[in-house]
């Protein structure tokens, strides 16, 4: 059992309150997991949120119409099934798409509105998101590559969730979780979490000491030597 906190959500609230991204991270890095950041280019669209939540992985795949006679049950689908992943979004979840081009937004505002309804943590999607002053003032988490009005209607569709992915070579399975700031996008393997969070708790006790060393005049090198955090 963690040490710490003893739900998802008392977990969540400590994310938030007095731990961020880096500290986390730089846990990663001690557990030989050193690829777990997704680009540096994909951030919370308001940099005042906290992305942190149970990954709910959503697999999305470019069409060329919005409704065609193919093969697939899906061909006839406009947004293929985007609106059963949306409505399947659960308490404490983060939906987090990935498969497609970048040639439209993979998020909006109406989008947002039912993911709160739902009681999601928030989004991260592999692309860019739409209606940003509706999201912004909606206060929804969010993490993209930027804002692009082109709809996904008839160039994309969702083929399927909860089902592994990937957003730059980094895997998410369903129920990993997905930590966001302002510094960027973390990806923590359920197998390890609490070794990674116990370790930034530890780690963020500890810089605080460092601080205060620092603040009465210690060097860094005596600093590091003494706490072995910097």
């Amino acid at each position: 059992m963690p040490n710490y906190w003893n739900s998802d959500k008392e977990l969540f609230a400590l994310a938030r309150d007095e731990l961020f991204v880096a500290l986390v991270g730089d846990v990663l890095d001690k557990l030989d997991y050193q690829k777990q950041f997704l680009s540096p280019s994909l951030k919370p669209i308001d940099d005042d949120l906290v992305i942190i939540g149970r990954a709910m992985p959503v697999l999305e795949a470019d069409v060329f119409a919005q409704s065609y006679a193919g093969r697939s049950e899906l061909s006839e689908k406009p947004f293929g099934m985007l609106f059963e992943a949306l409505d399947d979004l659960k308490e404490g979840e983060v939906y987090c798409c990935a498969g497609s081009s970048h040639r439209y937004a993979l998020w909006g505002g109406l989008m947002s509105t039912r993911a709160l309804v739902c009681g999601a943590n928030g989004a991260v999607v592999h692309g860019f998101h739409r209606d940003t002053r509706e999201i912004r003032d909606l206060k929804f988490p969010l993490a993209s590559f930027g804002s692009y009005a082109q709809d996904q209607a008839p160039r994309g569709k969702v083929v399927d969730w909860r089902v592994p992915i990937e957003m730059d070579g980094v895997r998410i399975n369903p129920g990993d979780l997905i930590y966001g700031d302002l510094d960027g996008v973390l990806v923590i393997p359920k197998e390890i979490e609490v070794a990674a969070f116990e370790g930034a708790v530890e780690k963020a006790r500890g810089e605080q000491e460092v601080l205060i060393a620092l603040q009465n005049g210690m060097t860094t090198k005596d600093a590091f030597e003494k706490y072995g955090v910097m």
